[in-house]
């Protein structure tokens, strides 16, 4: 029976996060705004409204927070949502004379919504399987939900990218619990929407070094406080 209820709120949770990732980036339906931004949150939508329904529909227990482990909200929205967003606007800034803060901050809400339903809701329903078996499951559905089926290399290299990052964001996750870590995370990628060159690299190893070293710090910090 457990199996069963697990299957099926999966199901209607992938459902209705393909069903409007499907109508964001493949239908003319979500096209009633020339927003940029608006459009950005519609295709990541889906995956957080999935959440909340099959939650909704079977009685499961959102364990959502935004802080998770952390003491206070302030440290992780300082560390990775402000950091990211003053970093890389003012090199923005700097090479293009803008400061692009409702873009990044975009962004990062988009990453929360998504991680809202990849993390928050389906690695919490997958986390009795062998983690081989749940990371494989996550990545394999994240990627479908892209829509994007075309057999190429760039294609497989994104599935490996999926996969890699379904790991290192899901072990973000079960650290800290907080969804703001997570969307931080998640929206590295999305940060720089005219590729990955010098200045994007550097921008996030800059990053990652920053964030895993402040995970490590205050894990270390609070076990010793404990």
């Amino acid at each position: 029976m457990k199996e069963k209820k697990r299957f099926l709120s999966i199901s209607v949770f992938y459902a209705i996060a393909i069903l409007f990732r499907y109508l964001a980036v493949k239908n003319n339906l979500f096209h009633f705004t020339d927003n940029q931004l608006i459009q950005i949150l519609l295709r990541g939508i889906g995956p957080a409204l999935g959440a909340f329904a099959s939650a909704m529909v079977f009685n499961i227990p959102l364990k959502l927070s935004l802080k998770g482990n952390y003491q206070n909200i302030l440290l992780p929205l300082l560390i990775f949502w402000i950091f990211p967003i003053v970093l890389i606007g003012t090199v923005t800034y700097i090479q293009e004379a803008e400061f692009p803060f409702l873009l990044l901050f975009t962004v990062l809400v988009y990453g929360l919504l998504e991680e809202i339903g990849w993390r928050g809701f389906l690695q919490e329903q997958l986390k009795d399987l062998p983690k081989l078996q749940s990371i494989t499951i996550i990545a394999v559905l994240w990627f479908i939900w892209h829509l994007n089926f075309e057999f190429t290399g760039s294609n497989m290299i994104f599935l490996g990218v999926l996969f890699l990052g379904t790991w290192g964001i899901g072990k973000v996750y079960s650290s800290t619990y907080s969804l703001l870590a997570v969307a931080g995370f998640h929206s590295l990628n999305n940060f720089f929407r005219n590729g990955l060159h010098e200045k994007e690299l550097i921008l996030i190893t800059i990053l990652l070094a920053i964030w895993i070293g402040f995970m490590i710090w205050y894990k270390r910090n609070y076990k010793a406080a404990v």
